[in-house]
């Protein structure tokens, strides 16, 4: 794909291999090493895979690359359904591009983009759907109540539409009780806005020199 072919996501590429948004001056996934950022943040963020049973739904602010549902999936050893808000969706091409980043992901990821025109599709024991749209619109007429969140919108400082107090009490509004949220940011506001809105909110050792993530339990 040309450089300047864009899709709704409007992507650079870093070092001809990590997608930054453009509109939010981000990358899609952490330059240290994006799958090990996954599986400390969002996977042990959210006690998981221990805590997967059949039927366990995971939801997520922020599908990007789809690289926190691959690496879900590559753990998931019991049905589970996982459910993600993207308002920003990449090409086939910008996924195939990004997704060559994880050779170890290569089968699971050619599923996903597989699926990816019809956004369902089923990667191992996961049956995923992505809601192509705004999360502030689309969460608060979804149906569906989660066991634990993968909220991963771009920086805070960059995205505040994604962080909001309105959007965090949507989230607690559609999460199970005893559900979970793991997210790579620390910010008070952040932070403050999930405890408002109910949950026990706590600070974590970050990836690689991040000094703190946070994570929490309705």
């Amino acid at each position: 794909m040309d450089q300047q072919d864009q899709s709704g996501a409007d992507l650079d590429w870093r070092e001809g291999a990590i997608p930054v948004s453009r509109r939010f001056d981000d990358p899609y996934f952490s330059l240290n090493g994006g799958l090990d950022e996954t599986r400390h943040v969002f996977l042990a963020g959210n006690d998981l895979p221990a805590r997967l049973y059949p039927g366990f739904h995971v939801a997520e602010l922020g599908f990007g690359t789809g690289l926190n549902l691959l690496a879900l999936a590559q753990v998931a050893t019991v049905p589970i359904r996982f459910t993600s808000f993207e308002a920003y969706p990449m090409s086939l091409d910008e996924l195939a591009r990004a997704h060559a980043a994880f050779p170890e992901l290569a089968d699971l990821a050619a599923g996903l983009r597989a699926g990816w025109p019809a956004r369902r599709f089923t990667l191992g024991h996961v049956s995923a759907e992505v809601i192509e749209a705004d999360a502030r619109a689309a969460l608060p007429a979804w149906p569906g109540r989660a066991d634990a969140w993968f909220l991963d919108g771009f920086s805070p400082a960059k995205n505040p539409e994604l962080w909001g107090e309105g959007l965090m009490a949507e989230v607690a509004a559609h999460t199970a009780p005893g559900g979970t949220f793991a997210t790579y940011t620390a910010a008070g506001h952040v932070r403050r806005a999930l405890a408002a809105a109910g949950f026990a909110v706590t600070r974590a050792p970050g990836f690689a020199g991040k000094r703190h993530m946070s994570r929490g339990q309705l």
